[in-house]
């Protein structure tokens, strides 16, 4: 082949490229003017060539945002670096009244001898890929945030919260009024003058427009939402004018619509089973974009993934109404804050079961945490729950180690089990056991972890950088079943180490390995930068169901150290000239920690604590005081002899030092140790945290 021949080769190649490739290409100088496009190039289809020609990069992206295209062709031009897929969003010349996303990949082109040549620039119509893509974005956010409770009105409000402003500039939520009161419900289409109750309804404008929340209201006749309920199909209305008929219809909803400047709507039901549960309305009115079929067929599955939270939420309002107040009279609040633990929790009732956890806080700065499961499910469930609890808070604050509390709650359990009344089991046989329960004790002091479990899922520890760490608990018999006891486990944990306590219902799914669930669970917390909530919705939204079958707890703990500078200790002997000492050393102490006021109270608690040490205690004493939210005092001896305190008589000389003590604390209690005990008391800082 001739040198003639191979040039009409390679014109007919670029040629064929030009006019057959299916991106956009432009060929630009090294200006960055186009010297060659073709006609898959978006942004100047059916634009003479002439009017494109010649035009800079600059001019041709004017009405574009995003990526600075202009300062990424200098750069390639200047350094060579091929740029792959940047997105830049606006309004092309060819047309000018719709957005469009492009993807840009630009490369140089050189000569034989190295020369810049000009530039390369593949340009894609991406719109509906990346529009895609937002749709798949506000589903998963629709998975996150509908549906965290089962409140409907939350659950409504959760999905106006999503469709604004991504998908809307206004959406409404009306549901049957029976269905929020609980009532049963008939399949099928529901006439127009049913009663309904506004739920939710957001604006970009801020502005509440028709009916206020919680506000009855029916729907005019004839109009998309009477539509809607009449035969179960959602409506998608553009080109909407004041003049149409059935805004007059509707007069509550058609006046703020007018006034509003709505151009389009859209009206989905929100059913399940071919059961009407109420009504979603979705408006644009800012954005001039109308309403599409991709929209309609988007927000129909964001309402019905809706729809499924609702129908748990008015399906069981009776049985809420109940069981919500029982268990939020018998359930712990918000964790209390506590300097040896940052915790956080999940908790979902979703089988009005017995699951539980508790965050107690116990003397010496340190914290118990507790997670259990009654079996059964029901009010009796969340009854017998309530007992459980109060009595393993009533023992964890009496300082008892984790082993032997579960010995002392499991006699109550066995109790419990033995006047268990069957209601709530129906046809079920009764459970062989009344719960499963795990207990963590955990003092910042030391960093010991404390913890023993009567049939409970062993707790998953996790090290700061987020491996498994080691930790053995010997498992005793559920609680109620009878066993030989419990035995504690005792480990020393790094600062910033995640305790993960939890029922079965989180990793024991139907049709799903538990131990493989288990692992899955570590694998979602092992991200020590990531916040304890975010590990609790992670876990949720990973290993439970779509429709959860059982109740499930996930309560998380990050242990924290506490600081050197905020515990000090002496150990004295057994004299009573020590008395004196130890007020000198309290007195110094707290006025390191900047804290004079509490100097003439904590002296005398403590004068009253040594002298009770030195008179019926044994060996040397270990005076201990730790700045933590409250200033605490500890007095430890050998003896294992628990202090009684005495209501002395006018004329009694003694017997008033507990009761002193008793009286300048907020709580003061005992605790035994292995090899003695220690009194403690508490005083709360009056004036902020000490420096």
């Amino acid at each position: 082949m001739d040198g003639d021949d191979a040039r009409r080769r390679d014109s007919a190649i670029l040629d064929a490229l030009f006019t057959q490739a299916p991106h956009g290409l432009f060929l630009c100088d090294d200006e960055l003017r186009v010297i060659r496009f073709n006609r898959a190039a978006p942004g100047v289809r059916g634009i003479p060539p002439g009017e494109v020609l010649g035009k800079t990069v600059a001019e041709l992206t004017e009405g574009f945002s995003g990526d600075p295209v202009v300062a990424l062709a200098e750069g390639v031009l200047r350094t060579g670096t091929v740029v792959h897929d940047r997105l830049i969003t606006g309004r092309p010349l060819s047309d000018p009244e719709r957005d469009m996303t492009v993807s840009l990949s630009l490369f140089r082109l050189e000569g034989p001898d190295g020369e810049v040549l000009g530039l390369a620039v593949i340009a894609d119509d991406v719109t509906e890929r990346e529009a895609a893509l937002g749709r798949l974005d506000l589903l998963h956010q629709a998975r996150q945030s509908i549906g965290t409770s089962l409140d409907a009105y939350r659950t409504a409000e959760e999905l106006v919260e999503v469709l604004l402003p991504r998908l809307a500039d206004a959406a409404a939520v009306d549901l049957l009024d029976d269905a929020l009161r609980g009532r049963p419900l008939r399949p099928g289409p529901v006439p127009a003058d049913t009663p309904l109750r506004r739920v939710a309804f957001r604006s970009v404008l801020g502005r509440e427009r028709g009916p206020r929340k919680g506000e009855l209201n029916t729907f005019g006749a004839h109009t998309p939402y009477s539509q809607v309920l009449n035969d179960l199909t959602p409506r998608l209305v553009t080109d909407v004018d004041a003049n149409d008929a059935w805004l007059d219809a509707d007069p509550e909803r058609g006046e703020p619509i007018v006034s509003a400047g709505v151009h389009s709507l859209m009206v989905v039901p929100l059913t399940l089973r071919e059961t009407v549960l109420g009504v979603a309305a979705l408006y644009r009115f800012e954005r001039p974009e109308l309403f599409d079929d991709a929209d309609l067929a988007l927000s129909t599955e964001l309402v019905a993934k809706t729809a499924l939270h609702l129908d748990n939420a008015c399906s069981f309002a009776r049985e809420r109404t109940v069981a919500t107040t029982l268990q939020q009279g018998l359930m712990p609040g918000r964790p209390p804050e506590l300097t040896a633990v940052d915790t956080a929790y999940t908790y979902l009732p979703e089988s009005a079961g017995g699951d539980w956890y508790d965050v107690i806080p116990l003397s010496g700065a340190r914290a118990a945490l507790v997670v259990g499961d009654v079996a059964g499910h029901g009010i009796e469930a969340a009854a017998t729950m309530g007992q459980l609890r109060t009595a393993l808070r009533t023992l964890a604050l009496q300082d008892l180690e984790p082993g032997e509390l579960l010995d002392r709650l499991d006699e109550t359990a066995a109790f419990l089990s033995r006047t268990r009344s069957p209601v709530g089991h129906g046809d079920d046989a009764p459970p062989d056991h009344l719960a499963t329960c795990v207990c963590v004790v955990y003092d910042p002091v030391s960093r010991v972890c404390a913890t023993a479990r009567a049939g409970h899922p062993l707790p998953l520890v996790l090290g700061p950088d987020g491996s498994a760490l080691e930790f053995d608990v010997p498992d005793g018999p559920p609680l109620g079943a009878g066993g030989t006891g419990y035995a504690s486990a005792t480990v020393t944990l790094p600062e910033s180490t995640l305790l993960a306590l939890y029922t079965n219902g989180l990793v024991s799914t139907p049709g799903q390995d538990a131990g493989k669930a288990r692992a899955r669970l570590h694998q979602i917390l092992a991200q020590p930068e990531a916040s304890l909530g975010r590990l609790c919705d992670s876990a949720v939204y990973e290993l439970l169901p779509r429709r959860p079958q059982d109740d499930a707890v996930l309560l998380l703990a990050r242990t924290r150290a506490l600081r050197a500078d905020r515990v000090t200790s002496w150990t004295l002997p057994r004299d009573g000239s020590v008395v004196a000492t130890a007020r000198r050393l309290i007195e110094h102490q707290l006025q390191a920690w900047d804290m004079p006021d509490a100097v003439f109270t904590t002296e005398l608690i403590v004068s009253e604590l040594v002298t009770n040490a030195i008179r019926y205690g044994q060996g040397p004493i270990e005076l201990r005081v730790i700045l933590d939210r409250t200033l605490i005092c500890e007095v430890s001896d050998a003896s294992s002899t628990s202090p009684h305190m005495r209501h002395a008589t006018a004329t009694d000389e003694g017997g008033r030092g507990l009761f002193i003590v008793m009286q300048l604390s907020d709580r003061w209690g005992t605790r035994t140790t292995g090899d003695g005990k220690t009194i403690w008391s508490e005083q709360a800082i009056q004036h902020g945290a000490a420096r």
